[in-house]
């Protein structure tokens, strides 16, 4: 048996965050080749990965992707690093995009990078809870009880009709 998770590159992400969930939808829609796993920075999960990284989850305010999850090799990018990388898995138009956008300086780059993260609650909402994935995507992303190893299957659960065509759930 296949270990759900071998070694993935992992995206943690604001589970609440109206902008950082469509990037995560646009992820999705774009990663053809199944490479990325999702899991939010409120996550067990991802607390305790950044803290064996020496970072922390007190700051949502950025997206990090973790390259070779459980390997030796792994590795932790954040903010317009992550992106770039990210980008250059989604297929050759994606590629190009992250190759301009890496001949900016990183200041710059993260410059950009933070404000919008500062502004993305104000411009794009923010939800009450995490939503809840789509069927079809649900192996994709990390429960709070699915990490070191102890991954296993969401439930097959009915969700309600509002929640059944994507990631929605109660918005403020």
């Amino acid at each position: 048996m296949t270990k759900p998770w071998p070694d993935d590159d992992v995206i943690l992400y604001d589970g609440v965050c109206g902008f950082c969930n469509r990037t995560v939808q646009f992820i999705l829609k774009r990663d053809s080749k199944n490479h990325f796993r999702f899991a939010t920075l409120q996550s067990e999960f991802a607390r305790t990965i950044l803290q064996k990284h020496g970072l922390t989850t007190e700051s949502l305010d950025t997206l990090y992707l973790i390259q070779h999850n459980g390997q030796p090799t792994e590795r932790i990018l954040d903010r317009s690093t992550a992106v770039i990388a990210i980008y250059r898995e989604l297929g050759t138009f994606w590629r190009v995009i992250a190759s301009i956008y890496a001949i900016l300086p990183k200041p710059i780059r993260d410059w950009g990078y933070n404000l919008i993260a500062r502004n993305r609650y104000r411009i794009f909402g923010k939800y009450d809870t995490c939503p809840l994935p789509k069927a079809s995507d649900r192996h994709k992303f990390l429960r709070a009880d699915q990490w070191q190893g102890q991954c296993r299957p969401w439930p097959q659960v009915v969700a309600p009709l509002a929640m059944r065509d994507g990631m929605q759930s109660g918005r403020s």
